[in-house]
């Protein structure tokens, strides 16, 4: 009996790990379309890792099978999905022709791609780290999928309207280094955590998210480029109002 529950303490939940496994196998996935220049299937794949890396959580905490393996094992997964990736993929569309421009472009190319991969490593041992030590409504930085969703987005938006990223070089650049370093910032981020989907919203809440489900139909690149996107800018542009009233209120008080 004994050893029949040391058996079971040493075995790992499937449910929530195949959902992890899955979200890398579709990280790898698109490392490997984009070497082979498919970069809608490359951005595509990124997305859908998305979809079950917050799946895989949610499924964890609802059939109580959270465990520290997989929180570890979700956090290598996060990685290569949304580290290395969006990374490899932008650096494969876009920033691997900057070497056109000189050997000085080209290296600040794979070091902008690296600086990414770099600041999704550091976010995610922070995060790590954070847990229930901070407020749960916010994320400090941008999250992960949320970086990796702006890049590859880009991708996905310019690809789609046949624009080579032989031309976008550096605006993928600075595109590339803006989330990265979002990601470790200390600017903080909704997390939508403490939405409860059992009470009731207003009407027009409802309205909006059937216009946002709508729109992603009938355009997904350009739709889920523009949301992340918009995400990502709204946590510096918060920052900036706070700063900007915090100093008002410093020069009325003086």
């Amino acid at each position: 009996m004994t050893e029949e529950k040391t058996s079971s303490r040493r075995g790992i939940y499937l449910l929530p790990n195949l959902l992890t496994t899955g979200a890398m196998f579709c990280g790898f996935y698109a490392i490997v379309a984009g070497m082979n220049d498919k970069f809608e299937l490359a951005a595509i794949a990124v997305f859908i890792a998305m979809v079950l890396d917050g799946l895989d959580g949610r499924v964890a905490r609802m059939t109580n099978t959270q465990s520290e393996f997989g929180a570890e094992y979700d956090s290598l997964s996060d990685l290569i999905s949304f580290g290395l990736a969006p990374a490899l993929v932008m650096y494969q569309w876009a920033l691997v022709h900057l070497r056109d421009m000189g050997v000085a472009w080209g290296k600040a190319g794979w070091l902008a791609a690296f600086i990414y991969v770099a600041c999704a490593a550091l976010r995610l041992a922070r995060f790590n780290t954070q847990i229930g030590k901070v407020d749960k409504r916010y994320f400090i930085g941008l999250p992960s999928p949320a970086a990796a969703a702006i890049v590859v987005g880009m991708v996905w938006v310019f690809n789609d309207l046949q624009v080579q990223g032989r031309s976008l070089q550096i605006p993928a650049l600075f595109m590339t280094l803006f989330a990265g370093l979002l990601m470790v910032s200390n600017i903080s981020y909704y997390s939508f955590k403490d939405l409860d989907l059992k009470n009731k919203v207003p009407f027009l809440a409802v309205l909006v998210i059937v216009l946002i489900f709508a729109l992603t139909t009938i355009d997904p690149p350009k739709v889920l480029f523009a949301v992340f996107l918009t995400y990502g800018i709204s946590g510096p542009l918060v920052w900036a109002i706070r700063r900007y009233k915090k100093s008002r209120r410093k020069q009325k008080d003086t």
